[in-house]
């Protein structure tokens, strides 16, 4: 299941890059990257928050958000800036991907801004 649920960022990922690319995003600056992270209980959200820290990553200010059903859940950013790179992305969702799974909290994919 999980490689499966990886594979899914990995597409997710190429969608992302190519979609960027093909609007004309600049291909050679640093784009901000956003990887999301959430979950219903606060001291585990806290808890991959905290690594991710102490990993040196920026890590965004722990929030309660409310999801379209109406469910409160707790989320955060971790922030880089990466080159519009596919290969650099995906290895970089994969750590993402690895540090949720290991504080059994949820991976919400990344996002990022055009860039011109």
């Amino acid at each position: 299941m999980d490689d499966e649920m990886l594979q899914q960022w990995y597409e997710h990922t190429s969608a992302l890059v190519s979609a960027l690319i093909e609007d004309g995003s600049n291909e050679e600056v640093h784009h901000t990257i956003e990887h999301h992270f959430s979950c219903q209980q606060f001291e585990q959200l806290e808890k991959a928050a905290v690594a991710a820290f102490k990993m040196g990553l920026e890590v965004e200010e722990p929030e309660e958000a409310e999801c379209e059903d109406g469910s409160k859940v707790f989320a955060f950013d971790i922030i880089t800036e990466q080159p519009l790179d596919e290969n650099i992305l995906k290895d970089e969702t994969k750590s993402m991907f690895e540090l949720a799974k290991q504080y059994k909290v949820d991976y919400d994919g990344w996002g990022t801004y055009f860039e011109e």
